[in-house]
């Protein structure tokens, strides 16, 4: 599929109309052998063709609303849609109440002319990295799909929906890694941005405190377009930055334990590159990280929040839960008042010392995750979910902590199993970071 900006171009020469790029995505989600039954929860296809046909009339006489007018995206199923329950890929929800209105993210899509494709399916309750939902399928990474591996989670359906060509991009949540964990798994770029950039009101929480809202498409200056217009920018142009002389930091501490040999081999092997183009790169332990394995000891924060949300429904309805999703959630009632309200407190420590240890850099750089996709039969026991869903979200869980922004960029090699190099600055450092971060898509490709 094009780039946004590829797109938006042959639609402003009249190469190409909306229509067209609607029913390309349309024919991959139909298409027998493909994903798109496990991908999607609901699919638009009268409301996208409409869409698709108004936004080309109104190029055609001049009246267009933006340059990506007309463009498909896909929506992660916590996200409301007026007249649409939010189910959050659940059974319990699924004759739940109708939003009255749609979510503020998605008027500002609309508003720029973005055309919805459907609604995509995710982990339960948007709370596992895996990727894995027994009520509606388990959509699969696009690499070797003859053995059946995880899409990662929880924006598993989204990721897939870039991958496979059903979208040209897609909107996910992310509270520990849901946005970059299903794009290092399947190949595509994934963006977590500052949380208060982009509104989360109108959409199903996890953990109000982590939440963010963030794209997924195949390159970063797709995922910088679709940011600006979740946080209500104009579309950001990324300033164009050499590698040489970009200064970053590889951490030596936790985030490179337990990595296998073939993300190993492509993380070594993106760093001798951006060194060898003369990228400035320095290995050393962050006290930060050190800290927050210490805090986290209290419990966990997306835990206690997502139990508060879901305590009267799993007294009535867990039965009706994923059974893993059910206990993850329970764990969040260990946690008392006390020990919740010192974890927000370490949390605003830490985002200090996170940031003064980062001032020298220009970004944090390291694995998304350390591992390849696992095949989805590895999960079947639950000691084997729980440690291999740990090792999943560590990495990427760091920059929600410290209310970071972050982005995984594909580092692997085609035929490779898929690996993603996780970029993350602090707070509001948004822009600048996308501008390292496409410097460094140009110089791995």
């Amino acid at each position: 599929m094009p780039s946004l900006n590829e797109a938006a171009s042959a639609l402003e020469a009249g190469t190409t109309t909306s229509r067209d790029l609607v029913e390309a995505c349309l024919a991959s989600i139909e298409a027998p052998a493909g994903e798109g039954a496990r991908v999607f929860i609901k699919v638009y296809s009268k409301s996208a063709r409409a869409s698709a046909d108004a936004m080309d009339t109104l190029r055609r006489t001049g009246r267009s609303p933006g340059r990506y007018a007309g463009i498909p995206v896909s929506l992660k199923d916590l996200i409301d849609v007026a007249g649409e329950p939010s189910s959050a890929a659940s059974i319990v929800l699924a004759d739940a109440t109708p939003a009255k209105a749609h979510a503020p993210l998605l008027r500002r899509l609309l508003s720029a002319g973005m055309v919805p494709i459907g609604r995509t399916n995710m982990t339960e309750f948007a709370f596992s990295g895996v990727g894995i939902n027994p009520h509606y399928g388990t959509p699969l990474s696009p690499f070797d799909r003859a053995t059946g591996r995880i899409p990662g989670g929880s924006s598993s359906g989204a990721a897939v929906s870039v991958a496979d060509g059903m979208a040209l991009a897609a909107i996910g949540t992310d509270t520990g890694g849901s946005c970059r964990i299903p794009a290092a798994f399947c190949g595509v770029v994934g963006y977590k941005p500052t949380a208060r950039r982009v509104p989360i009101e109108g959409v199903l929480p996890l953990a109000p405190s982590l939440d963010s809202i963030g794209p997924l498409a195949n390159t970063v200056a797709c995922c910088s377009i679709v940011d600006s217009i979740l946080a209500g920018d104009p579309p950001r142009n990324i300033a164009a930055l050499p590698v040489s002389g970009l200064r970053l930091a590889i951490p030596t501490n936790v985030v490179l334990d337990g990595m296998d040999g073939p993300t190993e081999r492509a993380i070594d092997r993106a760093v001798q590159r951006l060194d060898k183009a003369g990228a400035l790169i320095d290995r050393r332990d962050f006290a930060a990280i050190d800290m927050l394995q210490q805090a986290l000891k209290r419990g966990s924060l997306a835990a206690v929040e997502a139990y508060a949300w879901h305590r009267d429904m799993l007294a009535n309805h867990k039965d009706r839960y994923d059974p893993r999703i059910a206990e993850r959630i329970l764990w969040g009632a260990r946690m008392g008042a006390a020990d919740y309200i010192a974890l927000l407190t370490d949390r605003k420590r830490l985002q200090s010392a996170f940031a003064a240890e980062m001032a020298p850099y220009d970004a944090l750089m390291l694995p998304t995750v350390p591992i390849a996709p696992p095949p989805v039969a590895d999960f079947a026991t639950d000691e084997a979910y729980w440690r291999l869903n740990g090792l999943i979200l560590r990495n990427p869980a760091i920059v929600n902590f410290f209310d970071g922004c972050a982005i995984s960029l594909p580092c692997h090699l085609p035929g490779e199993p898929p690996a993603g190099l996780m970029l993350a600055s602090p707070a509001m450092q948004d822009s600048w970071l996308f501008a390292v971060a496409s410097a460094i898509e140009q110089a791995l490709r």
